[in-house]
């Protein structure tokens, strides 16, 4: 399954700038999903993080795989934003950078359920840079209807 930013945008609430998914490559409901965000140097973060050695913030590529997160759960439950739901990021448990993501990386987002339970969701996550380790984590979101 593949879904391009048109589908993304029925699963997640967000827009510019704090859209962070571009593309889902993979996605088998209920396990794991793959998807992608194209670094730009035009991200309104990197005029001040930093302007003369552009980085992504950890917590963006956190809030990436957060995104990739509740796309999966979403597709898992059949439930979309605009029937009043919400996936919020409760959670992070051993969180940790390996590498820096700059402007011109394809940051490839990783997540494989560990668990749900009454709409509270354990993902592992992995946000790799050609094919390099970037970002781990453990993520909780959990499922909520805001209508």
């Amino acid at each position: 399954m593949v879904m391009d930013i048109n589908e993304i945008r029925e699963y997640l609430p967000h827009r510019y700038p704090f859209l962070l998914v571009d593309r889902v490559t993979q996605l088998t409901t209920g396990e794991s999903i793959v998807a992608y965000k194209n670094v730009s140097i035009n991200e309104p973060f990197f005029n001040g993080h930093f302007p003369h050695h552009p980085i992504m913030p950890g917590v963006l590529v956190l809030e990436a795989l957060a995104q990739v997160c509740g796309i999966l759960g979403f597709k898992t439950v059949n439930k979309l934003p605009a029937d009043g739901y919400v996936y919020y990021l409760v959670g992070s448990d051993n969180v940790r950078f390996k590498r820096p993501v700059m402007p011109g990386d394809k940051l490839t987002l990783e997540a494989d359920v560990i668990k749900g339970k009454r709409g509270i969701w354990k993902f592992a996550c992995r946000a790799k840079v050609d094919g390099e380790l970037a970002c781990e984590a453990e993520i909780i979101c959990a499922e909520r209807k805001v209508a």
